[in-house]
């Protein structure tokens, strides 16, 4: 349950910021952008990100310590993946709470998974990540993608409840993704995003760049 007050992706106020579609096609992390396997689909979606995004993504990195580098997790997520995730959230929150009703329960599971019609990674925009050295990952209090239940809300980018490297590493997280550009989604120190309608809104820009979107078909065999 929620105990603090933040914009969620639910609010009316974030559906509402119009689009103005830029073009930009999807592409493949790549650069020297470390990538994660635990979000590997067949299709390879999980690696691919808007070009403006990319850039972004590599100025990220540069701007961390030497030997520090960010680890992609996810970035495009497939829209009927985005409602799975979402809807079975949800269902588990009614579970758990039968006295809510319907509006409670996507306002609390927006705090952990966006609807899908206002879903950053539909847009290309959005990618959730951490960080690593030549050693493995690191510390940066929860594992990527804790909800704020299991975690007791420390998954929250603002939580006072961690120390030391933790709280260190999250810091350095922050500052190198905010310095590129890129909005952090409060509920979740991992989840950064640039161009889709939260970024819009949380830096009072009049559209948003990027709408929902899908990979280029490859070309037919001939």
């Amino acid at each position: 349950m929620l105990t603090h007050d933040f914009v969620l992706l639910a609010d009316p106020q974030i559906a509402a910021v119009p689009v103005a579609e830029c073009g930009e096609p999807l592409r493949s992390l790549t650069g020297g952008l470390t990538l994660d396997p635990r979000k590997r689909d067949p299709q390879g979606a999980y690696a691919l990100v808007r070009t403006g995004v990319l850039a972004r993504l590599r100025t990220a990195q540069a701007g961390l310590p030497e030997g520090v580098h960010l680890l992609v997790v996810e970035g495009y997520r497939p829209a009927d993946l985005q409602r799975r995730y979402f809807d079975e959230h949800a269902k588990r929150l009614q579970r758990a709470h039968p006295d809510w009703d319907a509006a409670r329960v996507r306002r609390e599971a927006s705090a952990y998974v966006s609807p899908v019609e206002v879903a950053p990674h539909c847009t290309g925009g959005a990618v959730d990540l951490t960080l690593c050295t030549a050693d493995g990952e690191l510390d940066l209090g929860t594992d990527v993608n804790a909800s704020p239940e299991e975690s007791a809300e420390a998954c929250f980018t603002a939580s006072d409840a961690l120390r030391g490297a933790a709280a260190a590493n999250r810091r350095t997280l922050v500052a190198a993704m905010s310095a590129a550009g890129f909005v952090n989604y409060p509920t979740e120190w991992w989840h950064w995003s640039y161009g889709d309608r939260y970024c819009a809104h949380a830096t009072a820009a009049p559209a948003a760049v990027y709408g929902p979107c899908q990979p280029e078909a490859p070309p037919a065999r001939p």
